[in-house]
């Protein structure tokens, strides 16, 4: 048994570290510098707590915290207002849907239902930008945001695997 299911899952640890988490990361990504030529990555942290809070258990705190790292993403990234807290929001209500056949998946299994998670994510940021602006958005751009998701799986996992056992009335 490993030593996070003897301590009490708490909104704070499993909620309000990671929020601080992607909020600062987030920030991270928002420097202007460019390596060879190029700017960093833009990835949604969210979506990795979207996916990895749906998959731990069931939560009123979460979409709430979802809703305001949208607002905050959105803040910061200049986008219209909600833009990433309803796209959030889509996402974990889509992975919480499926989440009794996510629990106990291999790691493929989970890095390929996550990369569905950003898919449906960024395709709902896409079209909500596109139904907000009447312009199509950079498909390139929403290419490279979501490549640079996926690749956050590792984050994820390692989220999942430090709570899921801490509550098991969820199981």
């Amino acid at each position: 048994m490993s030593q996070s299911a003897a301590r009490p899952l708490t909104p704070l640890r499993w909620i309000g570290v990671p929020t601080l988490q992607a909020v600062i990361a987030t920030l991270v990504l928002l420097t202007p510098i460019r390596v060879f030529g190029l700017h960093l990555p833009e990835p949604v942290f969210g979506l990795v707590l979207a996916f990895a809070w749906a998959v731990i258990r069931p939560s009123m705190v979460a979409p709430f915290a979802l809703l305001g790292l949208g607002v905050f993403m959105d803040v910061a990234w200049g986008s219209p207002l909600g833009l990433w807290s309803l796209s959030l929001l889509v996402a974990y209500g889509a992975v919480l849907s499926a989440r009794t056949i996510l629990v106990g998946q291999n790691l493929p299994m989970m890095w390929a239902a996550f990369a569905v998670t950003c898919a449906i994510g960024e395709l709902a940021g896409f079209l909500f930008i596109q139904i907000q602006a009447h312009a199509m958005p950079s498909l390139i751009g929403a290419a490279w945001q979501f490549l640079a998701t996926v690749l956050l799986y590792p984050l994820a996992d390692r989220l999942i695997d430090q709570f899921e056992d801490a509550d098991v009335r969820f199981r």
